[in-house]
């Protein structure tokens, strides 16, 4: 683990915590919890970044999110894991 890793899972909890309340519904908010946690904590969650991924575009096609928001989304959850920014 390092320090780029917690930093990211940082972020995405703070997505979470800041806006998945008012942004997203809860099974939206625990598909983005549940990739991150496995990335960060056991390291092979790519079926749960797929998911996440999927999540994105399919807030972006419904007008929810702004495609820019959603990408940052994804590229943090994908850099809770040991091959950051690589997806």
């Amino acid at each position: 683990m390092n320090s780029d890793r917690s930093q990211a899972y940082g972020r995405v909890m703070k997505i979470l915590n800041d806006e998945g309340p008012s942004k997203l519904f809860a099974a939206e908010m625990q598909t983005i919890r549940t990739a991150a946690d496995a990335l960060f904590f056991d390291g092979d969650a790519y079926d749960e970044l797929a998911a996440v991924e999927d999540l994105a575009q399919q807030l972006v096609d419904a007008d929810r999110w702004l495609p820019d928001h959603a990408r940052r989304l994804v590229d943090d959850v994908a850099a809770c894991g040991p091959s950051a920014g690589v997806h």
